[in-house]
């Protein structure tokens, strides 16, 4: 767990910085995860189980010692849960994206979220399978295929360096995904 938490960590500060024309300027950093594990009910808008309790607190131990300036989540209950620990330990009110029934719009609404922090801080977005790669190449990373419904452990660090192309780079956290994690169902 140490190793693995010094493995995100690692990734988040040495993205951090970039080179520009000899200075140094910071890039933005967005962090993005799915909620952790849900609960079965309610069926509208679960919860979190107890693995997904886990997970959150994970995502919390693995960003605690860097600076998360901002963290965004969608108005369901398990992205929220997902969140909490790490808001709490960092004494920010989440920004709460309300989803409806058009994905586009909430992930351009997430996507003008992440662009309206300050420059150089690091965000965190917590949402769902197939918000998280949408919101990716919205703000220019690379176009991904949904999350399948059994991948909880990915971690998503884009880096937004300014006036530079955008990188991203994929690692886990907390508890491993099942050896096959995309099953013939992709629930969101």
């Amino acid at each position: 767990m140490l190793l693995h938490r010094a493995l995100v960590l690692a990734t988040v500060f040495i993205a951090a910085v970039t080179p520009l024309h000899g200075q140094t300027v910071a890039s933005t950093i967005v962090v993005l995860v799915r909620h952790g594990e849900k609960a079965t009910s309610p069926v509208d808008d679960p919860g979190l189980t107890e693995g997904g309790r886990a997970r959150a607190e994970a995502l919390a131990e693995a960003l605690r010692d860097a600076r998360v300036d901002a963290v965004i989540t969608s108005h369901f209950e398990r992205t929220r849960k997902t969140a909490e620990p790490i808001a709490a330990a960092r004494h920010l009110t989440p920004v709460v994206v309300p989803a409806g029934n058009d994905t586009s719009a909430h992930v351009r609404e997430v996507a003008a979220a992440v662009q309206s922090q300050a420059a150089g801080g690091l965000v965190v977005v917590v949402g769902h399978t197939n918000t998280i790669p949408p919101i990716i190449a919205a703000l220019g990373g690379p176009q991904l295929p949904d999350i399948c419904d059994g991948e909880y452990a990915r971690l998503f660090t884009l880096v937004l360096p300014p006036g530079g192309t955008p990188r991203l780079i994929q690692s886990t956290y907390g508890a491993p995904d099942p050896a096959e994690p995309c099953g013939r169902t992709m629930i969101r």
